[in-house]
């Protein structure tokens, strides 16, 4: 009798053993952490040879970050698609998850939704208030776990090395722990670690990586700087103190890196919204639509203006064959 139940025992272990090793080959592979690969690649990327290669620059700027979907529905509407884009902080979620081929109204729909627990996890140390694998957890969900060198629009992610400063863009690999570095705002964010290096938010050595879209090989950048202006932000606070300083450390970089855009997108948002607030982010995604709709024609100038004709495209390429 004992006999008879052992056995039954052991087969119903071995068929539960079974079981699992079945269900194990079903499951998502472990993407390959982010790295940095090929930067100099984009420069032969145009959609024709005779048209020139756009790169939409998103800016850092939290919870502004809502007003990128409002210049992507204005430029999608036109007809104006990247051949690539470069995100920092929160424009590396809002350009990681367009690049995955959503639609604007996809990322309307997403941004609407998005709720605190998605994103939020706490797990105060020393070192932040927040973890960050459920930002990199929800990234992942979003692109369907598409690394970046498989998404639909090439997405260059720009990051901080912590040690030294050294601004990083990472190009291949994992999309959310890539985002998920991007957006590690010090002292609220543990830095993001990957491999033996930390990582921090891209904002502090980028906020509209401009350059990082020149040295890529883009002939047009349409930059969106989302940044909050000093001048409209309360000091009567320490919390409005610290946003003060990065307000004017940031302002003062990208001022410098706008200067090599062709275009600039600046949305009017002196109120700063909560992240999770949906009236608020709806007041932003419009506040984005308004300035692309106000600059669009002067986008429409420069892509006509910078594409090659056809007539020129030939002979050029006459010119260079033996």
């Amino acid at each position: 009798m004992y006999m008879k139940q052992f056995k039954l025992w052991m087969l119903g272990c071995s068929m539960a053993l079974f079981a699992g090793c079945q269900s194990t080959t079903h499951l998502a592979a472990v993407p390959e952490n982010a790295q940095v690969r090929a930067l100099n690649r984009v420069a032969v990327m145009s959609k024709n040879a005779e048209q020139a290669v756009i790169a939409l620059v998103l800016g850092s700027g939290g919870a502004r970050g809502y007003a990128h979907i409002g210049v992507i529905e204005v430029l999608e509407q036109h007809g104006i698609r990247p051949d690539f884009i470069v995100g920092t902080s929160a424009g590396s979620i809002v350009g990681s998850v367009y690049a995955s081929g959503k639609t604007a109204a996809e990322l309307r729909e997403i941004a609407l939704q998005l709720k605190a627990n998605d994103i939020r996890d706490v797990d105060v140390s020393l070192k932040g208030f927040f973890n960050g694998q459920k930002v990199e957890d929800y990234i992942n969900q979003q692109v369907q776990g598409m690394p970046l060198q498989q998404l639909k629009i090439p997405m260059y992610v720009v990051a901080t090395e912590l040690k030294n400063g050294k601004q990083t863009v990472f190009n291949y690999g994992n999309t959310g722990q890539a985002v998920r570095a991007s957006v590690s705002i010090p002292s609220m964010f543990k830095p993001t670690k990957i491999g033996e290096i930390e990582y921090v938010d891209g904002g502090l050595v980028s906020p509209v990586p401009v350059q990082v879209a020149r040295d890529l090989g883009a002939d047009i950048v349409i930059a969106v700087d989302i940044l909050a202006q000093p001048v409209h932000t309360e000091t009567s606070n320490v919390w409005g103190l610290f946003n003060q300083n990065i307000n004017i450390m940031q302002g003062r970089l990208a001022a410098t890196e706008l200067k090599s855009a062709d275009i600039v997108i600046q949305p009017d948002l002196r109120e700063k919204a909560h992240i999770f607030d949906v009236k608020g982010r709806e007041m932003t995604i419009q506040a984005g639509v308004d300035a692309a709709q106000a600059k669009l024609a002067d986008v429409q100038a420069v892509i006509k203006q910078k594409s090659v004709p056809a007539a020129t495209q030939a002979v050029r390429k006459a010119a260079v064959q033996p």
